[in-house]
């Protein structure tokens, strides 16, 4: 069991920049692989950056490609998310999700922080 708890969300200009932390507790962190997602209102939410367990791999959904950059250091427990260039449509509560490497796999999220980006 992982418990997760992001923090660094806030309101921002579009073109400025946030970087969210993801603090786990409760098991090994660096066992877990880890990721972003995020929901905008009346939307599903969607998948937004990935990171191997040991953090060799990275992924990125396009609409974020080049802009947002996913970390983790495993010594802190805490998988961080850099965003830059934002946009308005980049406006979302922003969770935190870890993947146990359990057969089938088991997904553990956090609470959520919004991030707002004001035009």
């Amino acid at each position: 069991q992982v418990y997760l708890a992001e923090s660094g969300g806030g309101l921002v200009q579009a073109g400025g920049s946030v970087r969210l932390s993801c603090v786990a507790s409760g098991a090994a962190f660096s066992i877990y692989h880890a990721g972003w997602w995020r929901q905008a209102p009346g939307k599903e939410r969607e998948w937004v950056a990935a990171i191997s367990k040991e953090g060799g791999a990275t992924y990125y959904a396009d609409p974020v490609k080049g802009r947002f950059t996913i970390s983790r250091d495993n010594a802190k427990n805490t998988v961080y998310l850099q965003m830059n260039s934002l946009k308005p449509e980049d406006t979302a509560v922003y969770f935190c999700n870890a993947r146990a490497p359990t057969v089938p796999p088991r997904d553990y999220w956090g609470q959520g922080t919004q991030v707002t980006v004001s035009s």
